[in-house]
């Protein structure tokens, strides 16, 4: 599913257990609130917070404006909790996105896109105007990464991949450590697959550390090389995380002006015939204002006020 309008920039989720946290997400302002039946809620309760969930969602009359998709992380496909889960929420009004755990293979995708079309049939019919369910993977073992191929192709609805770390740290009896070392591998192949399958979303691990200004800086510190990584959001496990994962998963303001300043020069070095051409003594060509473009867009979606700049900067020129 090539969306590329999809701004994922954090992923925060909320147990479904808690009514009281279930209501207090929706004052936050979060590209994506995830509401978990998996790992925070314990066996015994996991019929109770789906039917929870479910009066949650039935009981907004509108998705908040500060919220850019309401989601739920399912139960994995290999437990017996994962078919209620679907056939309880897939027909729930809000509810724009499913992430699935622990997807091994593409058959877990599969499983899950064959249940949603017959729980939400008017979601998924062929009709141009349907709003299917879309949906994300968390990858979270070696045998995920080394599946990646089959898992981006085995569903239409697939919107995007998550690397869970502390998972894939368990399956291949690793220690995680602050420089995340042991992890670039699945990290890089994870990106690379997103992006070759035009998926919008390639979502980084959660930052285990939030509290305290040790905690704020190892988490910047995290974005900030998920971003360099070609991440394009994190998950966030509290609400005090989701500011910082959006700012630094957005584009910088210095980033915004200079490809604005890019172009306004490219459309006047077109219009006089000039394919390659300089600003501030750096060669600009069309790689360099199709990046340019895209930061722009992104920079849009993300509330920052792109005409201001264009006014300021109306008159750049193409050295």
């Amino acid at each position: 599913m090539a969306t590329s309008s999809v701004l994922r920039r954090s992923l925060l989720y909320v147990p479904a257990s808690s009514q009281k946290f279930m209501t207090k997400s929706l004052s936050l302002a979060s590209d994506n609130i995830t509401y978990d039946l998996e790992d925070s809620v314990t066996p015994a309760n996991k019929q109770t917070a789906r039917a929870q969930l479910r009066d949650h969602l039935s009981s907004l009359s509108n998705k908040p404006a500060s919220i850019g998709e309401l989601a739920v992380r399912i139960n994995a496909v290999s437990t017996p909790y994962a078919l209620d889960d679907l056939t309880t929420l897939a027909s729930a009004p809000n509810l724009d996105a499913i992430v699935i755990p622990k997807v091994n293979s593409a058959s877990d995708l599969s499983f899950v896109t064959d249940v949603i079309r017959h729980a939400a049939p008017q979601r998924h019919a062929s009709d141009p105007t349907a709003s299917p369910l879309k949906l994300i993977a968390l990858i979270e073992s070696a045998r995920a990464v080394m599946d990646l191929r089959s898992i981006c192709a085995a569903s239409p609805y697939l919107s995007g991949l998550i690397f869970a770390a502390e998972d894939f740290a368990l399956d291949l009896s690793i220690t995680r450590t602050p420089s995340l070392a042991e992890f670039l591998y699945a990290r890089s192949a994870i990106v690379t697959a997103a992006r070759a399958y035009d998926l919008p979303s390639a979502i980084d691990l959660v930052c285990t550390s939030y509290k305290g200004p040790d905690g704020v800086k190892r988490l910047e510190e995290e974005c900030q090389n998920g971003k360099e990584m070609g991440f394009n959001g994190k998950q966030c496990i509290h609400p005090s995380q989701v500011e910082v994962a959006q700012r630094l998963f957005a584009p910088g303001e210095t980033e915004v002006e200079w490809s604005v300043r890019v172009l306004i020069a490219d459309d006047k070095a077109s219009a006089a015939g000039r394919g390659a051409w300089t600003l501030d003594g750096k060669m600009i060509d069309a790689p360099v204002v199709g990046k340019a473009r895209a930061v722009v867009d992104k920079a849009a979606r993300c509330g920052m006020d792109i005409e201001s700049i264009k006014a300021k900067w109306q008159d750049q020129k193409p050295e």
